[in-house]
């Protein structure tokens, strides 16, 4: 993808100027409590066995040596959605991100034995958990309500275009 194409689907997602200043607020705001969300949306996952096996091993044993390893790369992608520093190398790497939930590469940044790939359907279908228990987390520093919906409103449409981009993985060449 080129910057020019993340510019068009800026645009499609509604993402302005304000909501990038927002954005940013929001990444003042989440910064020291990434990891808190971070461990929020496994406590989801792990609530659901369909999901959980994706962050266990082969066999269906516990594996948190897994989850050690990719928590911290969670915590910077907030902190990097956030910042708003959107180049072509934030862009490369969503892209990396979204390979490394499909058998392109799942598994191999952390030498792990895991399912070998997440469906697109989780993907996508576990955004609402995402974006609904973030403005919990925007609500936690004393902003106004106005002003914790103009991030939640900014967090949302940066989540969903950062989705959006890892599920150029999931397709095939031309028809992403």
């Amino acid at each position: 993808m080129t910057l020019e194409e993340l510019e068009l689907l800026k645009q499609t997602a509604g993402l302005t100027t304000e909501d990038m200043r927002q954005l940013l607020l929001a990444g003042e705001v989440l910064g020291d409590q990434a990891g808190e969300m971070v461990d929020t949306w496994r406590g989801v996952i792990a609530t659901q066995p369909h999901l959980a096996r994706y962050a266990m091993r082969t066999d269906g044993s516990p594996y948190p040596e897994y989850g050690a390893a990719s928590r911290p790369r969670f915590v910077q992608w907030i902190n990097d959605l956030c910042a708003g520093d959107w180049d072509q190398e934030w862009l490369d790497y969503q892209e990396t991100i979204g390979r490394r939930h499909t058998r392109a590469e799942k598994n191999k940044t952390d030498n792990a034995d895991s399912p070998d790939h997440i469906p697109l359907r989780y993907v996508l279908g576990f955004l609402p958990v995402v974006i609904l228990t973030t403005k919990d987390f925007l609500a936690k520093k004393g902003h106004s309500a106005d002003e914790v919906e103009a991030m939640h409103a900014a967090w949302t449409k940066a989540l969903t275009l950062a989705v959006t981009i890892w599920t150029a993985a999931y397709t095939r060449e031309g028809d992403w």
